[in-house]
């Protein structure tokens, strides 16, 4: 059998073994939590033959155990039970939601991934300049605020008005001259014409939003110009473009949340690449830096930076519960959410579980993808 091929069997029977183990620990979760479920469920009017009857309907007259096993059987079938809450089956309740949870992950995944990287490389090749400093303050202040108040600056900006005025061209003008004075774009003509404008950008429309918070020119939205929903409230079967209009303002919170940890990442695995004898060699030769950090030390950090991606990855389909319930998307996240209110905890369980498989084949698709493209990592030292 191929080396990767057998690893790949292993990491997927240690993965099955921790789900069974996440499993044992949300059922046991559920089993401690206190009170009577049935009486809950009932309320306090319910006299005891009532009660003991929905505790029979519900088979909490079992013991834990065999419980346990029939629950845990029912789910590897793709059966979960019924909503205690509206008797419906947990599988249909699930089907929409869990597609429009991934469609956001995926969208998010779109927009982070690619911006991660090409930010990465960016400020790995302008190291300890302006620009390298400034992504790393803006990438760490973009995950040092949580999740619900990064989506409502996100309201406020593109939902509720438009930071669009005259100080937006006056914010253009003033940092555009500082720049040319300072020189800013030399250590760019290097790399050619175009990539010194991506700095620039970055560094301009910051300046603009800037303008605008200190003059105090926030207007709300214009007539004419429609702002993104602040409320994701997608019907089943809607188009595709209204999907990703509804979902724009979501999937750019998670953007913000998890590409710092991406682009820190492919910083630092390309830094720790240029000081290797083949990237020198390539420098010795005379090619470009632009060159050199794709060409030859990109793919030889692909290992770390998949991982991390993975890693990232799984939070956007795992963690995407306070973003679904700011946006009132209807995921698996905000249906988790409505259920522990409802104490409908068939249907958490559910949640918790898809949640941790979903997180651990992720993981296990990082390590395959990682040792594919460093074999090197099938014999650690």
């Amino acid at each position: 059998m191929h080396p990767i091929a057998s690893m790949a069997l292993k990491r997927l029977g240690l993965g099955l073994l921790t789900l069974l183990v996440v499993s044992v620990i949300i059922f046991s979760a559920v089993e401690m939590l206190p009170g009577d479920l049935a009486q809950e469920i009932l309320g306090q009017a319910a006299t005891p033959e009532t009660v003991a009857a929905f505790r029979k309907e519900l088979g909490l007259d079992k013991p834990p155990v065999e419980r346990y096993f029939e629950w845990l059987g029912n789910a590897v079938q793709g059966d979960f039970g019924k909503s205690l809450a509206s008797k419906r089956e947990i599988s249909d309740l699930m089907s929409t939601r869990l597609g429009n949870t991934l469609f956001l992950a995926s969208f998010a995944a779109i927009l982070s991934v690619p911006i991660s990287i090409v930010l990465g490389l960016l400020a790995a090749l302008y190291r300890n300049t302006w620009f390298d400093r400034m992504i790393n303050v803006l990438t760490l202040s973009s995950i040092s605020f949580p999740e619900f108040f990064v989506a409502y600056i996100l309201i406020l900006m593109l939902a509720v008005g438009y930071p669009f005025d005259m100080s937006w061209l006056l914010a253009i003008i003033g940092l555009w001259l500082l720049m040319e004075g300072w020189g800013s774009f030399r250590a760019g003509r290097k790399i050619g014409r175009i990539f010194p404008l991506i700095p620039a950008v970055v560094m301009l429309v910051g300046g603009a939003l800037l303008a605008n918070l200190i003059t105090g020119t926030w207007h709300p939205q214009m007539q004419g110009v429609t702002s993104y929903p602040s409320i994701s409230n997608i019907a089943p079967g809607a188009p595709f473009w209204e999907r990703v209009e509804r979902s724009f303002l979501p999937a750019l919170t998670l953007t913000l949340v998890v590409t710092a940890y991406m682009m820190r990442m492919t910083r630092a695995a390309i830094i720790n690449l240029l000081a290797s004898p083949y990237v020198e060699m390539a420098r010795l030769k005379g090619m470009s830096p632009w060159r050199v950090i794709v060409t030859h030390a990109l793919p030889n950090a692909l290992a770390p930076i998949i991982n991390v991606i993975a890693i990232s990855l799984a939070f956007l389909v795992t963690g995407v519960v306070v973003v679904e319930v700011v946006f009132v998307y209807p995921g698996v996240g905000q249906l988790m959410v409505d259920s522990v209110t409802k104490r409908d905890v068939t249907v958490v369980q559910a949640c918790c579980l898809i949640f941790a498989a979903t997180y651990i084949l992720l993981n296990l698709l990082a390590d395959i993808l990682a040792i594919a493209t460093n074999p090197r990592l099938l014999h650690p030292k």
